[in-house]
């Protein structure tokens, strides 16, 4: 008998004191929060090497396929995508796009689902058969370079909009705006759902202007964005797999074919435990097992040929049970008081009260980390790394200071309390930040046919240009163009 799934459980003991903890309360609605306040991340030791060209370009791929996704579903069905059934079994193309199960007719549908946490090469330990079952048949991208910083809501509007950091406008998961004098707070309800934080077209605003109904179960991001286009379908906070298979179940004429889905849980565990812990092990076997009861109810319904699933996370993890502390007040001495806003963790950024103060103690940074022999890196926004595309937007600080894995900043105070076992936020280079994307479905197995052998290093040139020849406009893509410039 197979396991059933059940939602991943933290240990009933556990505080819960875990970055993601309030990341999952600012998803909820606010009469339904039920987490405690909390704390921070960070990383291990390894030597920083130079980007990984196949891990960005598989980024660029993932946006890419989402977009050519949403594409195939707006589009009416081609033979491109669907040749003559073999079988009678096999869903039948009808008129107007229309597809049918043998019992009921269905439009093309994709369910995407985010996996916070899951780390490219969880799927390499034996744990996951299922995921593994499912991408032999679609696509698996060994691993997938995150955008920088490697933290969920940076990444998660970056996979939505196909913007970088710098241009969609969610510079880390908290943050000082300098032109509303106000604060970004991932756990606070009245920054996550506020969309003017928010730039860029995601893809479900873009469906859904195309006539294509959408649902979100929890995705980061607000339910409604500045043009006030919203999903047909908005749940904060729901059970996942029944939620997800409701929207399928429903009538044609209000069913969505394009769903989200997030699940937070894998990323709470390594935050509480660490990404080597038995716990993580245990809620990636649970992850799998949702995949697999996934895959098997649209199976059931005779959909495999008609849905599109799509598995991909936003970060990696890596332990951060031991670090080497960096005391940002020992390395600034009196400078540590004239800091008037502090951004971001691992990596922090600095906005001093003055531009004589920035100047004087950019100088003192920049002696200590040649000093520390490589332990972090201080950066401005001329000299910050252009692979990062991190510099374009006045919500960045004027000063990052971004340590190397194996350490994290912290002051006297905390003394690196709350730290958590396992942390993500790092240079985007580390493969301990690499993400992970698992696709499966009619579309997919197109892609798979057409990109065999060169998934892994796709560029965004070609299928870019394929699809603007079919939708005749441009598509979001990973830019590095300026704030609150939109997909459109």
């Amino acid at each position: 008998m197979k396991p059933e799934y059940s939602e991943p459980q933290l240990p009933p003991n556990s505080t819960r004191q875990s970055v993601d903890d309030d990341e999952r309360k600012a998803l909820i609605s606010p009469e339904d929060r039920r987490f405690d306040d909390v704390h921070y991340d960070e990383e291990e030791t390894a030597e920083l090497g130079p980007p990984p060209t196949r891990s960005r370009r598989c980024l660029v791929f993932s946006v890419l396929f989402f977009s050519l996704l949403l594409l195939s579903i707006a589009i009416p069905v081609q033979r491109f995508f669907w040749g003559p059934s073999k079988t009678t079994a096999k869903p039948q193309l009808k008129t107007q796009g229309l597809l049918n199960n043998g019992t009921h007719d269905f439009k093309k549908t994709a369910i995407i689902v985010s996996i916070d946490g899951l780390r490219a090469d969880y799927l390499d330990r034996g744990l996951t058969p299922h995921l593994l079952a499912i991408s032999k048949d679609g696509l698996r991208a060994k691993s997938m370079q995150p955008v920088f910083p490697t933290l969920t809501f940076p990444n998660h509007w970056a996979l939505m909009t196909g913007l970088y950091v710098e241009s969609h406008g969610i510079v880390a998961n908290n943050f000082w705006d300098p032109a509303t004098q106000r604060e970004f707070h991932y756990n606070r309800i009245e920054s996550t759902w506020v969309s003017e934080w928010w730039y860029g077209e995601p893809m479900w605003e873009t469906a859904e202007r195309a006539g294509v109904r959408t649902a979100n179960l929890m995705w980061p991001g607000p339910p409604k964005t500045t043009s006030g286009a919203s999903p047909t379908y908005f749940v904060p906070w729901k059970e996942k797999l029944d939620q997800i298979l409701s929207w399928i179940d429903m009538p044609i004429e209000t069913r969505p074919q394009f769903i989200m889905a997030y699940e937070p849980s894998l990323d709470q565990a390594g935050h509480l435990t660490g990404p080597t812990s038995k716990l993580v092990n245990k809620v990636l076997k649970q992850v799998d097992v949702f995949a697999r009861d996934l895959h098997d109810e649209i199976e059931a319904r005779n959909l495999t040929d008609i849905v599109d699933i799509v598995f991909v996370s936003d970060h990696g993890m890596t332990d951060t049970s031991h670090p080497e502390l960096i005391f940002i007040d020992d390395v600034l001495g009196a400078g540590y008081a004239h800091i008037a806003h502090e951004d971001g963790w691992p990596a922090m950024g600095l906005r001093f009260d003055t531009p004589e103060h920035t100047d004087t103690y950019l100088a003192v940074l920049r002696n200590a980390s040649r000093a520390s022999g490589g332990k972090f890196d201080v950066y401005t926004h001329a000299t910050m790394p252009a692979r990062w595309h991190f510099s374009e937007n006045p919500r960045i600080a004027p000063v990052y200071v971004v340590p190397r894995i194996g350490y994290a900043l912290t002051d006297r105070a905390e003394n690196g309390s709350g730290m958590n076992k396992g942390s993500h936020g790092y240079d985007n280079s580390y493969k301990e930040m690499h993400a992970m994307f698992v696709a499966h479905g009619p579309f997919s197995s197109v892609v798979k046919a057409v990109e065999a052998d060169r998934i892994q290093a796709a560029s965004s040139s070609p299928a870019r240009r394929l699809a603007a020849s079919i939708l005749g406009r441009d598509l979001a893509r990973p830019t590095r163009a300026g704030t609150r410039r939109r997909t459109t």
